[in-house]
Order: structure tokens, then C-alpha cells, then sequence
């Protein structure tokens, strides 16, 4: 019984490996294509958000025409389908092997501010659809590591068309760093940790002196004297609250107000 049985399992193996060479072989239609028709193609998926699609596409015709403008342009083109595709890891990874194989590329520039917005859209991707959820509140790395990446983009090519807009993001992300340090302030006063809320507030005042959290910081140092006893130091922090902020909307609790994280939420692509 035994024997029949692996006499009709190999029989059955025979019939499937005749039957699987009887199918037709998947040819790729792509294989003869020029390298003008499959940059066309790929710009076509590119357009109509099919963006899988156009990385194989783009991929096909670096791997079928190593050399030229069209390879150079499908490496560009394969970061920015990524980044529309919010892979940020695959993005990242084909900027940088973009930036290495051709640093002094016209445009160079480019690929550092693609790099930036990668990890700007990380920051505030998650909120840009409901517009309630202050990005400062989560872990400032990606905050960091987009500044960086626009800082490397001003530093490197100061006259370059994306200047201008990359340093008004780093502008954000300044603030939203030193947000974070009010957060993590105010983390720390509910629990009635009053000396290292005090700490990161004095830390948010004296390194971020330009950012609109300054202001909640300082109000946060008067609070926070206040409940460690210390008038001389609370009344000092109070008058210079009041100098640089005399309408302060924390002076006024019921006063409304729109979240600074607005604006780039709803600009950021």
C-alpha cells in the first residue's frame, strides 16, 4: 500500500512539473522599451499616484540604461515617488544614495530639501488631517533630524530656490523643539515636580529665545517659583514676563486662541 502511494504521489509530481511547462512563460513587456518610453511611463504612473508602479518602472530603466540624464533623473524620481508614497525609510535611503553618487549634480540642492521634507511630513504627518494634536507632544527626533537636514540645505547651497522655504520650516521647527521643552515643564508641574519643571522652562528661555514658547515657558517660571516658595525670584520672572509679554493670552485662561501648528499642517506636502 505504501509502495503505491509513492508511486502515485511522484506520478502526481511528473503531471504538475509537465502541466507548469505547458503554461506560457510571463514575458516583460518593458524589456524593449526605450528609455524614453519607460521614462514616460513611469512619469504617467507618477501622475495618476500609482507610485509602486513607477519606482519599478524608474528601477527598470536605471538597471537598462545605466548611463545618462534619464538614469540621474529615475534616481530623483524614485526618492520623491517614495516620499509621496510616505515610505520614509526607502525615501531617505534613495536621497542619500543620490547626494553620494552626485554631489555637485545641479541639483543637489534638491535632494538636501527633499531629505528635509521627509522628515518634516514624519513630524507632522499624523496630524495633518485633524488638525488637533500638537506634533510638539511627541518625541522630538524627527524635529531634529529635519532641522539638520534643511540646515545642511542653507549651509551648503545658501543661494538656492529652496532656501528661502527651508528656513522658514527650520523657523517651526525651532519652536516646536522648544514646545517640547514646555511640555515636558508642564509634565513635570502637574506632578508636582516644581524644580525640574522650573529647570526645563529656564532651559526653553535660554536657548530658544526667538520662539513663540518663550512666552509660556517664562509663565511657567513665575508658577513654578511661586510654588517653591521663592517671591524675590517669582516677582523678577514676573516682571520680565510681563515686559516682553503684556497681553498674554496666559494672563487671560478664557482667552481663545489658534495653535501655532496649524499653518504647516495644512501647508505641508
Amino acid at each position: 500500500m505504501q509502495k503505491k502511494l509513492s508511486l502515485f504521489v511522484a506520478s502526481f509530481a511528473l503531471l504538475s512539473l509537465s502541466a507548469c511547462g505547458l503554461l506560457p512563460e510571463k514575458t516583460d513587456e518593458t524589456k524593449n522599451w526605450s528609455v524614453t518610453k519607460l521614462y514616460a511611463e513611469a512619469r504617467e504612473e507618477m501622475a495618476g499616484g500609482h507610485y509602486e508602479a513607477a519606482v519599478k518602472l524608474f528601477e527598470r530603466l536605471e538597471s537598462s540604461y545605466p548611463f545618462g540624464t534619464y538614469a540621474t533623473q529615475a534616481q530623483m524620481e524614485i526618492a520623491y515617488a517614495h516620499y509621496k508614497s510616505q515610505d520614509q525609510a526607502q525615501a531617505l535611503a534613495a536621497v542619500e544614495r543620490f547626494i553620494k553618487l552626485h554631489p555637485n549634480h545641479p541639483a543637489a540642492d534638491y535632494m538636501y530639501y527633499l531629505r528635509g521634507l521627509i522628515t518634516f511630513n514624519d513630524q507632522i504627518g499624523f496630524i495633518s488631517a485633524i488638525y488637533s494634536q500638537d506634533p510638539t507632544e511627541r518625541d522630538p527626533k524627527a524635529t531634529r533630524e529635519s532641522f539638520a537636514a534643511f540646515k545642511a540645505l542653507v549651509d551648503k547651497f545658501p543661494n538656492s530656490k529652496y532656501a528661502p522655504d527651508a528656513i522658514a520650516r527650520m523657523s517651526y521647527l525651532v519652536n516646536a523643539m522648544a514646545q517640547y521643552e514646555v511640555h515636558v515643564a508642564n509634565y513635570y508641574f502637574r506632578r508636582g515636580a516644581y524644580l525640574a519643571a522650573l529647570n526645563r522652562a529656564q532651559g526653553a528661555v535660554a536657548d530658544f529665545t526667538d520662539a513663540p514658547a518663550r512666552e509660556e515657558a517664562l509663565f511657567l517660571m513665575v508658577r513654578a517659583y511661586d510654588k517653591l516658595d521663592m517671591p524675590d525670584l517669582r516677582d523678577d520672572a514676573r516682571r520680565v514676563f510681563l515686559k516682553n509679554y503684556p497681553n498674554s493670552r496666559f494672563l487671560n485662561p478664557n482667552a481663545k486662541h489658534q495653535a501655532w501648528w496649524n499653518f504647516w499642517a495644512k501647508k505641508a506636502d
